[in-house]
């Protein structure tokens, strides 16, 4: 059995994390991707992009990232990490822990203080740390069809917020890193949903969720799951509209 089924069973996940995936279903048949996925695909990133650099902090909406009308080296970052997960889905479930390296040295390459604060790509955790990404890697590695992919990805990213593997922009390679799960697990495979722009609109759950799941406790982990599902659909509903302007604007 699948070591992440018993949280199959802990009240409202299971349906919380299947109504996402048929929210994220019926977005997928939207007339926009029909031969304009490209175009969804291309807006989505920017609009990820924004939401993420939000979630941090960062005032710079999709306007200014689609004009270059910015400075700052973590706008850079973020935008790096986003061009870059398309090439890396496939390499997530073989190689999670290069793709983690690989995101935080792209998050984190042209701040002033890398290479001398931190080190871009070296993961920092005392021995406790370790063994859960060990542990996180072994399940990406080693995955059943029993698990949602909403659960995979959730998983992914409540545990990456929770050991903080790396000093700096750790929050932005765990947000990436949970898409690459959602697209490696079949559930978003051209990285369609914003899911960032769905924990934003949820931003009050999405920290008071995180660090209920870093408790460890059985309401704890509940409430993370049951946030990861809502911010799919509110992810999901934000590509529709996407899709819906995209098309109004053609």
């Amino acid at each position: 059995m699948d070591p992440l089924a018993p949280l199959l069973e802990l009240s409202e996940v299971a349906d919380a994390l299947e109504n996402a995936r048929a929210n994220v279903d019926r977005m997928l048949w939207h007339e926009a991707l029909r031969g304009g996925e490209a175009l969804v695909e291309a807006e989505v990133a920017l609009h990820s992009a924004s939401a993420t650099l939000a979630l941090d902090g960062y005032d710079c909406d999709v306007e200014r990232l689609r004009a270059g009308d910015f400075d700052d080296p973590v706008v850079s970052g973020v935008l790096a990490v986003t061009e870059a997960l398309p090439s890396l889905a496939d390499v997530w479930p073989v190689s999670p822990r290069y793709v983690l390296a690989k995101l935080h040295l792209l998050a984190t390459r042209d701040l002033p203080d890398a290479g001398v604060d931190f080190e871009p790509g070296r993961i920092e955790v005392d021995e406790s740390g370790s063994a859960r990404i060990n542990a996180l890697c072994a399940l990406v590695t080693n995955p059943t069809k029993e698990i949602p992919a909403a659960m995979a990805a959730a998983v992914v990213h409540g545990e990456l917020l929770s050991v903080r593997p790396f000093p700096v922009a750790n929050n932005v390679v765990a947000r990436a890193a949970a898409r690459l799960a959602l697209a490696s697990k079949g559930l978003d495979p051209k990285l369609l949903i914003t899911v960032d722009a769905g924990h934003l609109e949820r931003q009050p759950e999405y920290v008071g969720a995180q660090r209920a799941w870093s408790t460890g406790t059985p309401d704890g982990v509940r409430s993370w799951l049951k946030h990861y599902g809502k911010a799919l659909e509110a992810g999901a509903a934000e590509t529709l509209q996407i899709c819906s302007e995209l098309m109004k604007d053609a």
